[in-house]
């Protein structure tokens, strides 16, 4: 590994007086998950990197806004919030998913067991309803390629079942940027049938120039066991939300004001609305030691979304034949899948053998326009029509499974074959422009083995080693541009890629435990960008790049009262062959060694709190470190400066009868530092940065009534 043990030293000095992480209960150091096995396995009897944030953690003294509020303290994943809600958060793991310029891609998103993830790869961590999370799966590494394509790593959420006597909740937060949220709950059984129901709305002017937004969310969860053996589960959700886009600004804008946009932004208004809406209905029937269990989920999104591309880029010469990008992208997205899994378990050879085969089928289909941003000299609004097309991708998926677990070793593997298909049917037709039928198809196809053993060395310490095959297809987004012009690159190739890891999970006494990872992952066919120009962003495969890196977390609980938590990342992630792409300020060459952009290589948080039972009172305090990132690939711009930050947050919580209040406050930067929070990486204006806030602040109440 390519380290700087000063800068590490410098970094790990930042926040050390601040390490751990603040539960609102006893600390859990062993956790119940199904990523990666699925089926229920204790973290610590797992063979992978697995971390699970729990219910105390996602609503620690937070707005549930954000995932990123939830997943700071998670090794492996970065989170970064963008400070623009048009363009969704920022989310990699181990490197993957870096370079995305909206949404997420190179992770496997999914809700209550329906993908927010397309099948195509790309994302929408927005869609979480949080109010509601009992738990957050984070799974890394090889395991995580049992998921298909895209999974360079997994984030799972999960809603509780409604149980017990019916309860009532109402919470209210209010912070800086005249930010606030309102939300209303209410859980229960009432009948056999239980049910999760919530509401909220949120709103903010954002802490940059042309950054509001208004976000409104529900979501309903119905359970019913209509025998002894057999669960039925219902949920829906709803996500509607209008925002300005800021968009990036260069080093110098930044630098003169962090709070400040470009210039286009506002010429061009820039902003993006989206109704989003999904629904599924899953089956679990338990035969003896045996289970099945069957799923359908359907749904249905909108977008419009205003950019600024310059109008002299949206006007096509004849002599260049290719349809325009346009500045307005307008589609209307149908999406549906089904699956279905069997779980055996059997006594063998003195151990326990669980087996698992399962099928997966994904579609979605985009009904997608694109428009001029203008009409006669006026910005910002939709003109003519510049496209119209129908893009529709599938996949189906089939994978097994299997794991045996005897006294001290554990030996499992699986192996899943994934076939996407692409198609394009273009419905443009002008009348005054020539214009090509940009219709076609593409098929990827993959098969990707995985492996890993076990061993207990002590009844408190497990050594575990695992490795696997991986591939990420392109996403329609990159392939909607080809360097020759407007039409479509469907001879781009999927990166496929070797995982390599071996860990560490050790329980220190009663009251610690570590976790620690070690990495190395190879990619071919990496997918980096060929040109930027004039509103087109076209890709290419780029030749191979290497992974490695460091995972460590160490929990602790001191006492009854005091807990903390330290999460460490080290992570060099790096071209292995050079290349060369197009800009707008002329042709570019990455040499070999250029780090990944998008890609801190070293990242560190840690949290110390403590709670008085008898009050009810709870303090704690964060910190947070993060190594400078590179924002292109020859890295030679301005990378975003390294930063550490300190957060501070205070509550009570009291129960008078059946009723529950809580309180908080919280101090976000409280020593106000200035810093980059995210990056876009290789944006073609050179226009990166994404600034984050100074101090700011955020308080709260809410109030449960259990009947």
């Amino acid at each position: 590994m390519r380290q700087n043990p000063k800068r590490l030293a410098v970094v790990l000095a930042a926040t050390f007086p601040c390490f751990g992480i603040a539960a609102e209960t006893a600390l859990m150091l062993d956790s119940v998950v199904v990523s990666g096995s699925r089926v229920e396995h204790n973290t610590f009897d797992l063979p992978a990197a697995v971390d699970v944030v729990d219910a105390a953690r996602i609503g620690a003294d937070q707005a549930r806004v954000n995932a990123s509020e939830a997943l700071a303290a998670v090794p492996g994943i970065t989170v970064q919030n963008r400070q623009n809600y048009a363009q969704d958060l920022q989310i990699s793991s181990r490197g993957f998913g870096a370079r995305s310029a909206f949404g997420v891609r190179g992770i496997r998103l999914i809700s209550d067991g329906i993908p927010a993830s397309m099948p195509d790869g790309q994302g929408q961590a927005a869609t979480f309803n949080l109010d509601c999370a009992e738990r957050i799966e984070v799974l890394r590494g090889p395991m995580a390629v049992v998921y298909g394509n895209h999974a360079g790593g997994v984030i799972q959420m999960f809603t509780p079942d409604g149980k017990g006597a019916p309860s009532v909740e109402g919470g209210f937060v209010a912070g800086s940027n005249n930010t606030w949220k309102a939300d209303i709950s209410a859980q229960g059984e009432v009948g056999g049938l239980g049910y999760v129901i919530d509401a909220s709305r949120f709103a903010t002017d954002g802490y940059r120039d042309h950054s509001k937004a208004e976000r409104d969310q529900s979501m309903v969860k119905l359970t019913y066991r209509p025998t002894a053996d057999g669960k039925l589960t219902f949920v829906a959700n709803t996500f509607k939300q209008d925002a300005d886009d800021p968009q990036g600004q260069s080093w110098s804008g930044y630098q003169a004001n962090p709070r400040s946009v470009a210039r286009a932004p506002l010429d061009y208004n820039t902003r993006k609305s989206i109704d989003h809406k999904q629904g599924g209905l899953t089956y679990e029937h338990r035969f003896g030691d045996h289970s099945v269990l069957a799923s359908a989920y359907a749904g249905q999104r909108s977008t419009i979304q205003y950019q600024s591309i310059p109008r002299a880029n949206q006007i096509v010469p004849p002599a260049n034949n290719a349809r325009s990008p346009g500045g307005v992208i307008d589609f209307d997205r149908e999406f549906a899948g089904a699956s279905a899994r069997w779980v055996g378990r059997f006594q063998l050879a003195g151990g326990k053998l669980t087996t698992t085969a399962g099928v997966e089928y994904e579609q979605s289909t985009d009904d997608r326009r694109g428009h001029e941003n203008f009409i006669g000299t006026t910005l910002g609004v939709k003109g003519n029509l510049r496209r119209k097309e129908e893009d529709r991708v599938t996949s189906f998926d089939q994978y097994v499974q299997a794991e045996w677990q005897g006294e001290r070793w554990t030996f499992s593997g699986g192996l899943r074959h994934s076939r996407l298909d692409f198609q394009v049917d273009d419905n443009y037709t002008p009348f005054t422009v020539p214009n090509p039928d940009d219709s076609g198809r593409v098929s990827y196809e993959k098969t990707t083995p995985t492996v890993a053993a076990m061993f207990r060395l002590t009844p408190t310490v497990n050594l575990y080693a695992s490795a696997a095959r991986g591939f990420e297809a392109p996403t329609f987004n990159e392939m909607f541009y080809s360097s020759g012009g407007g039409s479509f690159n469907f001879a781009l190739k999927p990166s496929a890629s070797t995982h390599y890891e071996t860990g560490l999970k050790a329980m220190i006494g009663n009251h610690s435990r570590l976790d620690l990872a070690l990495f190395h992952i190879k990619t071919d066919n990496e997918l980096v960008v060929l040109s930027s120009l004039g509103g087109r962003t076209a890709y290419q495969n780029a030749g191979p790049t290497s992974r490695q890196g460091l995972e460590l977390a160490l929990d602790s609980q001191w006492g009854k009262q005091v807990t903390s938590r330290l999460a460490y990342t080290f992570l060099d992630a790096r071209y292995d062959e050079a290349f060369s792409y197009s800009t707008t300020s002329g042709p570019k060459s990455v040499s070999v060694g250029n780090r990944l952009p998008g890609v801190a290589a070293q990242t560190l948080f840690g949290e110390l709190a403590w709670r008085h039972p008898a009050s009810g009172f709870h303090a704690a305090v964060e910190g947070i470190a993060r190594s400078k990132v590179y924002v292109e690939d020859t890295n030679k711009d301005q990378a975003a400066p390294a930063y550490a930050i300190a957060n501070l947050r205070v509550g009570v919580e009291r129960k008078y009868g059946g009723l529950n209040l809580r309180t908080f406050l919280r101090l976000d930067n409280i020593f106000d530092r200035q810093y980059v929070g995210s990056v876009i990486v290789g944006d073609g204006n050179s226009r990166y940065y994404e600034a984050a806030p100074g101090r700011t602040w955020l308080a709260g109440v809410s109030a449960r009534y259990s009947f």
